[in-house]
Protein backbone atom coordinates (compact mmCIF):
# COMPACT_ATOMS: atom_id res chain seq x y z
CA UNK A 1 0.00 0.00 0.00
CA UNK A 2 1.21 3.55 -0.62
CA UNK A 3 2.01 5.24 2.26
CA UNK A 4 2.65 8.47 0.51
CA UNK A 5 0.55 11.58 2.07
CA UNK A 6 -1.24 14.18 -0.44
CA UNK A 7 -0.32 17.77 0.34
CA UNK A 8 -2.00 21.08 -0.68
CA UNK A 9 0.53 23.19 -1.32
CA UNK A 10 1.42 26.95 -2.75
CA UNK A 11 3.89 27.26 -5.47
CA UNK A 12 5.76 29.50 -3.19
CA UNK A 13 6.40 27.16 -0.53
CA UNK A 14 7.76 24.96 -2.71
CA UNK A 15 10.67 27.53 -4.20
CA UNK A 16 11.35 28.07 -1.02
CA UNK A 17 11.74 24.65 0.54
CA UNK A 18 14.30 23.95 -2.01
CA UNK A 19 16.31 27.50 -2.19
CA UNK A 20 16.54 28.03 1.05
CA UNK A 21 19.42 25.77 2.75
CA UNK A 22 18.21 26.47 6.27
CA UNK A 23 17.47 23.10 8.26
CA UNK A 24 13.34 24.44 8.88
CA UNK A 25 13.32 23.84 4.99
CA UNK A 26 15.44 21.36 4.56
CA UNK A 27 13.32 19.52 6.55
CA UNK A 28 10.06 20.80 4.21
CA UNK A 29 12.27 20.21 0.99
CA UNK A 30 12.12 16.08 2.53
CA UNK A 31 8.70 15.76 3.03
CA UNK A 32 7.43 17.52 -0.47
CA UNK A 33 10.03 15.01 -2.02
CA UNK A 34 8.56 11.73 0.08
CA UNK A 35 5.08 12.29 -0.60
CA UNK A 36 2.51 13.88 -3.15
CA UNK A 37 1.66 17.31 -4.15
CA UNK A 38 -1.96 18.95 -4.65
CA UNK A 39 -1.92 22.31 -6.28
CA UNK A 40 -4.40 24.54 -7.43
CA UNK A 41 -4.04 27.34 -10.25
CA UNK A 42 -4.64 28.85 -13.73
CA UNK A 43 -2.95 27.04 -16.87
CA UNK A 44 -0.14 29.88 -18.25
CA UNK A 45 0.90 27.37 -21.16
CA UNK A 46 -0.13 23.46 -22.46
CA UNK A 47 1.90 21.93 -25.25
CA UNK A 48 2.13 18.66 -26.14
CA UNK A 49 4.11 16.84 -28.44
CA UNK A 50 1.97 13.25 -29.09
CA UNK A 51 3.37 11.65 -26.47
CA UNK A 52 4.03 14.14 -23.78
CA UNK A 53 2.87 16.99 -22.37
CA UNK A 54 4.35 20.24 -20.58
CA UNK A 55 1.80 22.71 -18.91
CA UNK A 56 2.67 25.77 -17.01
CA UNK A 57 0.80 26.71 -13.91
CA UNK A 58 0.63 29.86 -12.06
CA UNK A 59 -1.19 29.32 -8.91
CA UNK A 60 -0.78 33.64 -7.50
CA UNK A 61 1.62 33.08 -4.77
CA UNK A 62 4.82 33.26 -7.03
CA UNK A 63 5.71 35.49 -10.22
CA UNK A 64 7.24 31.92 -11.04
CA UNK A 65 5.47 28.99 -13.13
CA UNK A 66 5.48 25.60 -12.26
CA UNK A 67 5.83 23.00 -14.72
CA UNK A 68 3.98 19.57 -15.20
CA UNK A 69 4.46 16.62 -16.70
CA UNK A 70 1.96 14.51 -18.32
CA UNK A 71 1.90 11.59 -20.47
CA UNK A 72 0.14 8.32 -21.89
CA UNK A 73 2.48 6.57 -20.06
CA UNK A 74 1.02 7.27 -16.83
CA UNK A 75 -2.37 7.29 -19.07
CA UNK A 76 -4.23 7.72 -21.77
CA UNK A 77 -7.47 9.33 -20.53
CA UNK A 78 -5.28 11.26 -17.90
CA UNK A 79 -3.14 12.74 -21.15
CA UNK A 80 -6.17 13.15 -22.69
CA UNK A 81 -8.00 15.43 -19.78
CA UNK A 82 -4.32 17.18 -19.49
CA UNK A 83 -3.96 17.95 -23.64
CA UNK A 84 -7.23 19.39 -23.12
CA UNK A 85 -6.41 21.86 -20.51
CA UNK A 86 -6.98 25.50 -22.38
CA UNK A 87 -4.66 28.37 -21.07
CA UNK A 88 -6.41 30.78 -18.20
CA UNK A 89 -8.79 27.62 -17.20
CA UNK A 90 -8.02 26.81 -13.12
CA UNK A 91 -6.98 23.57 -11.94
CA UNK A 92 -5.82 21.43 -9.69
CA UNK A 93 -3.14 18.96 -9.97
CA UNK A 94 -2.07 16.06 -8.19
CA UNK A 95 1.85 14.90 -8.77
CA UNK A 96 5.14 13.64 -7.67
CA UNK A 97 8.05 16.65 -6.96
CA UNK A 98 10.98 15.72 -9.10
CA UNK A 99 14.15 17.94 -9.33
CA UNK A 100 15.67 18.67 -12.43
CA UNK A 101 18.95 19.86 -11.92
CA UNK A 102 20.21 19.96 -15.10
CA UNK A 103 17.52 21.14 -16.77
CA UNK A 104 15.94 25.48 -17.32
CA UNK A 105 13.40 24.42 -14.43
CA UNK A 106 14.86 23.06 -11.15
CA UNK A 107 12.31 20.83 -10.69
CA UNK A 108 8.89 19.90 -12.29
CA UNK A 109 5.45 18.09 -11.25
CA UNK A 110 5.35 14.85 -12.39
CA UNK A 111 1.21 14.33 -12.85
CA UNK A 112 -0.94 11.56 -11.81
CA UNK A 113 -4.01 12.83 -11.90
CA UNK A 114 -6.08 16.03 -12.28
CA UNK A 115 -9.05 17.86 -13.46
CA UNK A 116 -10.38 21.18 -14.52
CA UNK A 117 -12.12 23.32 -11.84
CA UNK A 118 -13.31 26.09 -14.13
CA UNK A 119 -13.08 26.04 -18.17
CA UNK A 120 -12.50 29.09 -19.65
CA UNK A 121 -13.89 29.60 -23.27
CA UNK A 122 -12.26 29.71 -26.47
CA UNK A 123 -12.34 33.33 -26.75
CA UNK A 124 -9.91 34.41 -23.57
CA UNK A 125 -8.04 37.35 -24.89
CA UNK A 126 -4.94 36.13 -23.00
CA UNK A 127 -2.98 34.18 -25.47
CA UNK A 128 0.65 33.39 -25.48
CA UNK A 129 1.73 36.11 -27.57
CA UNK A 130 2.81 39.51 -27.08
CA UNK A 131 0.33 42.07 -25.85
CA UNK A 132 0.36 45.61 -25.85
CA UNK A 133 -0.08 48.20 -22.50
CA UNK A 134 -2.73 49.47 -24.39
CA UNK A 135 -4.22 46.14 -25.14
CA UNK A 136 -3.97 45.51 -21.75
CA UNK A 137 -5.35 48.45 -20.50
CA UNK A 138 -8.69 47.71 -22.37
CA UNK A 139 -9.42 44.61 -20.46
CA UNK A 140 -8.01 45.76 -17.12
CA UNK A 141 -10.37 43.52 -15.41
CA UNK A 142 -8.09 40.46 -16.96
CA UNK A 143 -5.01 42.16 -17.63
CA UNK A 144 -4.01 41.43 -13.91
CA UNK A 145 -3.24 37.80 -15.08
CA UNK A 146 -0.79 38.50 -17.96
CA UNK A 147 2.84 38.67 -16.66
CA UNK A 148 3.54 42.19 -16.73
CA UNK A 149 0.55 43.00 -14.63
CA UNK A 150 1.41 39.82 -12.13
CA UNK A 151 5.01 41.83 -11.81
CA UNK A 152 3.29 44.99 -11.02
CA UNK A 153 0.82 44.22 -8.54
CA UNK A 154 2.86 42.06 -6.57
CA UNK A 155 5.67 44.62 -6.09
CA UNK A 156 2.88 46.92 -5.30
CA UNK A 157 1.89 44.52 -2.41
CA UNK A 158 5.54 44.27 -0.98
CA UNK A 159 5.87 48.21 -1.27
CA UNK A 160 3.12 48.72 0.46
CA UNK A 161 4.17 46.70 3.16
CA UNK A 162 7.98 48.50 3.41
CA UNK A 163 5.72 51.58 4.14
CA UNK A 164 4.03 50.15 6.80
CA UNK A 165 7.18 48.50 7.97
CA UNK A 166 9.53 51.52 7.84
CA UNK A 167 6.68 53.69 9.26
CA UNK A 168 6.33 51.57 11.89
CA UNK A 169 9.75 50.42 12.78
CA UNK A 170 10.07 53.69 12.89
CA UNK A 171 7.90 54.68 15.28
CA UNK A 172 5.37 56.86 13.44
CA UNK A 173 1.59 55.98 14.18
CA UNK A 174 -0.67 55.49 11.31
CA UNK A 175 -3.50 57.43 11.20
CA UNK A 176 -6.70 57.28 8.82
CA UNK A 177 -8.09 61.09 7.61
CA UNK A 178 -10.81 61.58 6.01
CA UNK A 179 -11.82 61.46 2.09
CA UNK A 180 -14.56 63.95 2.56
CA UNK A 181 -13.31 67.73 3.27
CA UNK A 182 -14.79 71.52 2.80
CA UNK A 183 -11.69 72.56 1.19
CA UNK A 184 -8.57 71.34 -1.27
CA UNK A 185 -5.53 72.36 1.11
CA UNK A 186 -3.73 73.48 -2.27
CA UNK A 187 -5.39 76.21 -3.25
CA UNK A 188 -5.51 74.73 -6.73
CA UNK A 189 -9.44 74.56 -7.05
CA UNK A 190 -9.18 71.05 -8.57
CA UNK A 191 -11.60 68.95 -6.71
CA UNK A 192 -14.56 66.53 -7.00
CA UNK A 193 -17.72 67.89 -5.88
CA UNK A 194 -19.46 65.38 -3.50
CA UNK A 195 -23.36 65.44 -4.14
CA UNK A 196 -26.22 63.61 -2.46
CA UNK A 197 -28.89 62.05 -4.29
CA UNK A 198 -31.05 65.03 -4.26
CA UNK A 199 -27.89 67.03 -5.25
CA UNK A 200 -27.99 69.56 -2.45
CA UNK A 201 -24.81 68.23 0.03
CA UNK A 202 -25.26 71.61 2.01
CA UNK A 203 -28.44 69.75 3.40
CA UNK A 204 -26.48 66.99 4.37
CA UNK A 205 -23.22 68.18 5.73
CA UNK A 206 -23.95 71.64 5.71
CA UNK A 207 -21.95 73.05 3.25
CA UNK A 208 -20.14 72.16 -0.02
CA UNK A 209 -17.87 69.39 0.72
CA UNK A 210 -15.21 67.78 -2.13
CA UNK A 211 -13.37 64.68 -2.13
CA UNK A 212 -9.83 65.02 -0.68
CA UNK A 213 -7.07 65.99 -2.46
CA UNK A 214 -4.36 65.16 0.47
CA UNK A 215 -4.16 63.85 4.31
CA UNK A 216 -2.13 66.42 5.25
CA UNK A 217 -4.01 69.34 7.38
CA UNK A 218 -6.33 66.56 9.00
CA UNK A 219 -2.56 64.38 9.88
CA UNK A 220 -0.91 67.68 11.22
CA UNK A 221 -3.55 67.37 14.17
CA UNK A 222 -2.20 64.21 15.51
CA UNK A 223 1.35 64.65 14.93
CA UNK A 224 0.60 67.30 17.95
CA UNK A 225 -0.36 64.50 20.02
CA UNK A 226 1.46 61.40 19.16
CA UNK A 227 4.80 63.11 17.30
CA UNK A 228 5.44 60.84 14.47
CA UNK A 229 2.37 60.14 12.02
CA UNK A 230 1.47 58.96 8.89
CA UNK A 231 -1.63 58.62 6.68
CA UNK A 232 -1.28 56.24 3.66
CA UNK A 233 -4.72 56.50 1.69
CA UNK A 234 -6.42 57.14 -1.64
CA UNK A 235 -6.48 61.12 -2.67
CA UNK A 236 -8.47 62.89 -5.24
CA UNK A 237 -7.93 65.52 -8.21
CA UNK A 238 -10.24 66.72 -10.77
CA UNK A 239 -7.23 67.78 -12.63
CA UNK A 240 -7.40 67.44 -16.76
CA UNK A 241 -4.20 65.79 -17.15
CA UNK A 242 -4.04 63.74 -19.74
CA UNK A 243 -0.06 62.65 -19.54
CA UNK A 244 1.83 59.61 -17.80
CA UNK A 245 1.85 60.97 -14.40
CA UNK A 246 -1.50 62.10 -13.72
CA UNK A 247 -4.36 60.26 -12.39
CA UNK A 248 -7.57 60.95 -11.16
CA UNK A 249 -7.59 59.18 -7.72
CA UNK A 250 -4.01 58.21 -6.11
CA UNK A 251 -2.93 57.13 -3.28
CA UNK A 252 -0.48 58.99 -1.32
CA UNK A 253 1.48 58.49 2.01
CA UNK A 254 1.64 61.67 4.11
CA UNK A 255 4.21 61.90 7.51
CA UNK A 256 4.28 64.80 9.77
CA UNK A 257 6.75 64.72 12.17
CA UNK A 258 6.76 67.26 15.50
CA UNK A 259 9.71 69.18 16.91
CA UNK A 260 11.62 68.18 13.57
CA UNK A 261 12.92 71.00 10.84
CA UNK A 262 13.58 70.67 7.22
CA UNK A 263 16.76 68.96 7.69
CA UNK A 264 15.07 65.98 9.99
CA UNK A 265 12.29 66.07 7.35
CA UNK A 266 14.97 65.02 4.46
CA UNK A 267 16.61 62.61 6.96
CA UNK A 268 13.81 60.81 7.10
CA UNK A 269 12.94 61.23 3.19
CA UNK A 270 15.88 59.81 2.47
CA UNK A 271 15.47 56.65 5.15
CA UNK A 272 11.84 55.77 3.79
CA UNK A 273 13.32 56.07 -0.17
CA UNK A 274 16.30 53.87 0.25
CA UNK A 275 14.54 51.42 2.76
CA UNK A 276 11.62 50.80 -0.08
CA UNK A 277 13.99 50.05 -2.68
CA UNK A 278 15.93 48.24 -0.54
CA UNK A 279 12.68 46.17 0.25
CA UNK A 280 11.27 45.40 -2.92
CA UNK A 281 15.12 44.51 -3.98
CA UNK A 282 15.33 41.65 -1.49
CA UNK A 283 11.35 40.70 -1.76
CA UNK A 284 10.85 41.29 -5.50
CA UNK A 285 14.12 39.77 -6.96
CA UNK A 286 11.80 37.48 -10.11
CA UNK A 287 9.64 40.59 -10.83
CA UNK A 288 12.73 42.96 -11.17
CA UNK A 289 14.25 40.88 -13.74
CA UNK A 290 11.56 40.61 -15.22
CA UNK A 291 11.02 44.62 -15.34
CA UNK A 292 15.07 44.63 -16.33
CA UNK A 293 14.58 42.55 -19.12
CA UNK A 294 11.41 43.53 -20.85
CA UNK A 295 10.43 47.08 -19.82
CA UNK A 296 13.58 48.83 -18.39
CA UNK A 297 17.45 47.36 -19.24
CA UNK A 298 18.92 49.93 -16.44
CA UNK A 299 15.95 49.40 -13.87
CA UNK A 300 17.91 47.40 -10.88
CA UNK A 301 21.30 49.03 -11.60
CA UNK A 302 19.43 52.45 -10.73
CA UNK A 303 18.03 51.02 -8.05
CA UNK A 304 21.23 50.05 -6.78
CA UNK A 305 22.75 53.37 -7.51
CA UNK A 306 19.97 55.12 -5.73
CA UNK A 307 19.85 52.50 -2.57
CA UNK A 308 23.81 53.43 -2.36
CA UNK A 309 24.19 57.29 -2.96
CA UNK A 310 23.87 60.13 -0.50
CA UNK A 311 21.56 62.36 -0.95
CA UNK A 312 23.03 65.98 -1.87
CA UNK A 313 21.08 68.91 -0.74
CA UNK A 314 21.40 72.02 -2.74
CA UNK A 315 19.06 75.46 -2.96
CA UNK A 316 16.22 76.01 -5.65
CA UNK A 317 18.61 79.30 -6.16
CA UNK A 318 21.50 77.31 -6.83
CA UNK A 319 19.83 74.95 -8.75
CA UNK A 320 18.94 78.16 -11.49
CA UNK A 321 22.23 78.97 -11.90
CA UNK A 322 23.22 75.29 -13.08
CA UNK A 323 20.65 75.52 -15.50
CA UNK A 324 21.39 78.67 -16.53
CA UNK A 325 25.30 77.74 -16.82
CA UNK A 326 24.13 75.05 -19.06
CA UNK A 327 22.11 76.88 -21.26
CA UNK A 328 25.03 79.41 -21.94
CA UNK A 329 27.23 76.22 -22.58
CA UNK A 330 24.67 75.26 -25.26
CA UNK A 331 23.03 72.50 -23.01
CA UNK A 332 19.75 71.45 -25.26
CA UNK A 333 16.60 72.52 -23.11
CA UNK A 334 13.26 72.52 -24.36
CA UNK A 335 12.71 75.70 -22.33
CA UNK A 336 15.77 77.91 -22.23
CA UNK A 337 13.85 80.95 -20.93
CA UNK A 338 13.27 80.11 -17.04
CA UNK A 339 13.85 82.51 -14.70
CA UNK A 340 14.00 82.71 -10.73
CA UNK A 341 10.71 82.39 -9.90
CA UNK A 342 9.08 80.00 -11.71
CA UNK A 343 9.29 76.27 -11.50
CA UNK A 344 11.52 73.83 -12.87
CA UNK A 345 10.37 71.55 -16.01
CA UNK A 346 11.47 67.38 -16.09
CA UNK A 347 13.95 68.40 -17.95
CA UNK A 348 15.34 70.38 -15.67
CA UNK A 349 15.35 68.18 -12.85
CA UNK A 350 16.59 65.38 -14.69
CA UNK A 351 19.38 67.78 -16.00
CA UNK A 352 20.31 68.47 -12.22
CA UNK A 353 20.03 64.56 -11.02
CA UNK A 354 22.08 63.42 -14.10
CA UNK A 355 24.27 65.96 -15.33
CA UNK A 356 25.09 68.05 -12.03
CA UNK A 357 24.57 65.77 -9.04
CA UNK A 358 25.06 62.22 -10.93
CA UNK A 359 21.89 60.92 -8.42
CA UNK A 360 19.33 61.51 -5.78
CA UNK A 361 19.07 65.70 -4.52
CA UNK A 362 17.07 67.38 -2.42
CA UNK A 363 16.41 70.85 -3.95
CA UNK A 364 14.94 73.10 -0.81
CA UNK A 365 14.35 76.85 -0.22
CA UNK A 366 12.02 77.42 -3.07
CA UNK A 367 10.27 80.95 -4.11
CA UNK A 368 7.35 81.95 -1.67
CA UNK A 369 5.43 82.37 -4.47
CA UNK A 370 5.02 78.84 -5.95
CA UNK A 371 4.24 76.87 -2.49
CA UNK A 372 1.53 76.41 -0.50
CA UNK A 373 0.43 78.59 2.66
CA UNK A 374 1.57 76.26 5.02
CA UNK A 375 5.02 75.69 4.58
CA UNK A 376 7.30 77.86 6.43
CA UNK A 377 8.45 81.29 5.26
CA UNK A 378 12.58 81.57 5.66
CA UNK A 379 14.03 85.03 6.80
CA UNK A 380 14.77 86.45 3.61
CA UNK A 381 10.77 87.12 3.04
CA UNK A 382 11.45 85.36 0.04
CA UNK A 383 11.50 81.66 0.20
CA UNK A 384 10.10 78.64 2.25
CA UNK A 385 11.79 76.15 4.10
CA UNK A 386 9.99 73.41 1.93
CA UNK A 387 12.22 70.33 -0.86
CA UNK A 388 11.59 68.50 -3.49
CA UNK A 389 13.75 65.13 -3.97
CA UNK A 390 15.01 64.68 -7.63
CA UNK A 391 15.99 61.33 -8.42
CA UNK A 392 17.54 59.92 -11.67
CA UNK A 393 15.23 58.94 -15.03
CA UNK A 394 11.79 60.63 -13.58
CA UNK A 395 12.65 63.83 -11.79
CA UNK A 396 10.57 65.02 -8.84
CA UNK A 397 9.74 61.76 -6.32
CA UNK A 398 8.92 63.20 -2.99
CA UNK A 399 7.97 67.09 -1.77
CA UNK A 400 7.51 67.93 1.93
CA UNK A 401 8.35 70.85 3.99
CA UNK A 402 8.83 72.69 7.20
CA UNK A 403 5.40 73.42 8.47
CA UNK A 404 4.67 77.15 9.54
CA UNK A 405 4.16 76.75 13.27
CA UNK A 406 3.85 80.74 14.19
CA UNK A 407 0.41 81.58 14.66
CA UNK A 408 0.36 85.46 13.05
CA UNK A 409 2.90 84.34 10.05
CA UNK A 410 0.60 81.74 9.09
CA UNK A 411 -2.58 83.67 9.25
CA UNK A 412 -1.16 86.81 7.49
CA UNK A 413 -0.51 84.54 4.48
CA UNK A 414 -3.53 82.94 4.46
CA UNK A 415 -5.60 86.16 4.33
CA UNK A 416 -3.18 87.08 2.09
CA UNK A 417 -4.41 84.27 -0.48
CA UNK A 418 -7.98 84.74 0.95
CA UNK A 419 -8.41 80.65 2.07
CA UNK A 420 -8.20 81.41 5.86
CA UNK A 421 -12.35 80.53 5.92
CA UNK A 422 -13.16 76.96 6.93
CA UNK A 423 -9.72 76.66 7.90
CA UNK A 424 -9.64 78.24 10.68
CA UNK A 425 -9.40 75.03 12.76
CA UNK A 426 -6.08 74.33 11.09
CA UNK A 427 -4.66 77.82 12.88
CA UNK A 428 -5.93 77.16 15.98
CA UNK A 429 -3.62 74.39 16.37
CA UNK A 430 -0.90 77.21 16.37
CA UNK A 431 -2.28 78.57 19.44
CA UNK A 432 -1.88 75.20 21.68
CA UNK A 433 1.17 74.02 22.15
CA UNK A 434 2.41 74.07 18.54
CA UNK A 435 6.07 73.33 18.08
CA UNK A 436 7.88 73.63 15.39
CA UNK A 437 7.30 70.61 12.58
CA UNK A 438 7.49 68.79 9.38
CA UNK A 439 6.10 66.11 6.74
CA UNK A 440 6.50 65.33 3.17
CA UNK A 441 4.23 63.57 0.72
CA UNK A 442 4.91 60.82 -2.08
CA UNK A 443 3.00 59.65 -4.55
CA UNK A 444 2.70 56.14 -4.06
CA UNK A 445 1.83 55.06 -7.94
CA UNK A 446 4.54 57.39 -8.82
CA UNK A 447 6.83 55.31 -6.52
CA UNK A 448 5.51 52.31 -7.74
CA UNK A 449 6.17 53.51 -11.57
CA UNK A 450 9.94 54.15 -10.20
CA UNK A 451 10.72 51.35 -9.09
CA UNK A 452 9.09 48.89 -11.68
CA UNK A 453 10.65 51.11 -14.38
CA UNK A 454 6.93 51.71 -16.32
CA UNK A 455 6.14 54.76 -17.34
CA UNK A 456 2.32 55.33 -17.33
CA UNK A 457 0.37 55.58 -14.49
CA UNK A 458 -2.58 53.65 -16.07
CA UNK A 459 -0.26 50.61 -15.95
CA UNK A 460 0.24 50.64 -12.14
CA UNK A 461 -3.13 51.15 -10.90
CA UNK A 462 -5.76 48.24 -10.93
CA UNK A 463 -8.51 50.33 -12.00
CA UNK A 464 -7.24 53.68 -13.15
CA UNK A 465 -9.42 56.58 -12.86
CA UNK A 466 -8.41 59.36 -15.03
CA UNK A 467 -10.14 61.61 -17.24
CA UNK A 468 -11.15 58.86 -19.59
CA UNK A 469 -14.65 57.47 -19.75
CA UNK A 470 -14.88 54.92 -16.64
CA UNK A 471 -15.23 51.24 -17.78
CA UNK A 472 -15.21 49.35 -14.95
Amino acid sequence: MDEKKVYSVYVCDIYEALECECEHHQDARKELLDNYLNIEGWVRSNRDNGSIGFLELNDGTSFRNIQIVYSKEKSDELYETYKGMKRGAAVAITGSLVLTPNNKQPFEIHAFDGNVVADVSEDYPLQKKFHSVEFLRSIAHLRVRSNLSTAIYRVRNALSMAIHSYFQMNEFMYVHTPLITCNDAEGAGETFSVVTKDKNPAAFFGKPVVLTVTGQLHVEAFALAYRNVYTFGPTFRAEHSNTTRHASEFWMIEPEMSFADLNDNMDVIEGCVKYCINYVLENCRDELNFFNTQVDKDLIKRLEHVKDSEFKRITYTEAIEHIHTAIKNGYDFENKNIKWGEGLQSEHERYLTEKVIGGPVFVTNYPKNMTAFYMRQNDDGKTVANCDLLVPYVGELVGGSQREERYDVLKARMEELDNLKGLEWYLELRKYGCPYHSGFGIGFDRLLMYVTGVNNIRDVQPFPRTSDPIKY
